[in-house]
């Protein structure tokens, strides 16, 4: 009988690509994780991992136990997740992982809501680049998460992840009212154009933000001079208004703009997404999370562009 907690080292090790990457991540030694592949190993009565060099990889039967392995975990998810249901009332903590703008947004109003409704329920909020969110999911370290992607940024398919859909808003051109407004042309680089010798702010290097920027740039023309790395749009902005440059901000960091900013709305988007592990949609803390999350959305005011 193959055990599940192995074959969950084999998929972590199949998505991380190393044996230490999976030892740091899921708490244990990198010998430990080594001597329960190879049980593992022993259990399937084949080969499933072989040297390349420094690191392991995984044979085709590995990488076909790894298939087998997402749709054993995932209905092992909807196990827990219809015991759950069974329970009377919703408790426990609930591990939830947010980027920064919707910390500012979407994330205070969601937690009302919930203490409100569910109030043996125990949020616990931490901050994470969306790109990271899949790898804490399938770690426990999130049981779910508020994520992103942008056009230019499309998210990578991962059969280990449920999503849900939130929101789709467009981005804004954010330059510093003595730069001028953007051109009114429609399309990127009429829009953008115009910008290609200004400094520019963009998120820290390896982020989703930094890469839509970049590649939006690109598309307008042009590589990007940038000068400052925040991931903080509401920072972005303030940079912007004292004359630092100008970036790329969504909708929902614009309510609060600073006066000396010209906003510029451009036909580019980010939708976000509620992510879970599969299976876990109907776990009774999930379904109330996402829930919250589109209530507190409805409600958002709408910002209204500078220019």
């Amino acid at each position: 009988m193959l055990d599940v907690r192995r074959l969950h080292l084999l998929r972590e090790l199949d998505r991380r690509g190393t044996i230490a990457a999976v030892a740091e991540a899921l708490t244990f030694t990198a010998s430990a994780v080594s001597q329960q592949l190879g049980v593992l190993e022993r259990e399937a009565g084949v080969p499933l991992l072989e040297r390349s060099g420094r690191r392991v990889v995984l044979t085709p039967a590995g990488r076909s136990l790894v298939a087998h392995a997402d749709a054993v975990l995932e209905r092992l998810e909807l196990a827990v997740a219809e015991l759950a249901g069974a329970r009377e009332g919703i408790g426990g903590p609930l591990r939830i992982g947010t980027f920064p703008s919707g910390g500012h947004t979407i994330v205070p109003a969601a937690l009302a809501e919930l203490t409100r409704r569910h109030p043996a329920l125990e949020p616990m909020v931490q901050e994470i680049d969306s790109a990271r969110v899949s790898d804490g999911l399938r770690a426990g370290e999130l049981d779910v998460a508020l994520v992103h992607d942008y056009d230019f940024v499309p998210a990578t398919p991962d059969t280990t992840v449920d999503e849900v859909p939130l929101l789709e808003e467009p981005m804004y051109l954010v330059t510093p009212a003595t730069a001028g407004a953007a051109g009114r042309g429609g399309s990127l680089g009429e829009l953008l154009g115009p910008f290609a010798e200004t400094p520019w702010i963009t998120a820290r290097d390896g982020t989703t933000g930094h890469a839509m920027a970049v590649r939006a740039c690109q598309a307008a023309g042009f590589q990007p001079r940038i000068r400052h790395q925040v991931n903080d749009f509401r920072t972005v902005l303030g940079l912007a208004a004292t004359g630092q440059g100008a970036g790329l901000v969504p909708e929902m960091a614009t309510d609060r703009s600073p006066a000396d900013v010209v906003l510029t709305r451009l036909p580019l988007f980010r939708r976000s997404k509620v992510a879970f592990r599969a299976g876990g949609g109907t776990h009774p803390a999930i379904a109330a999370f996402v829930a919250a999350a589109r209530a507190a959305v409805d409600s958002m005011p709408r910002a209204e562009p500078a220019g």
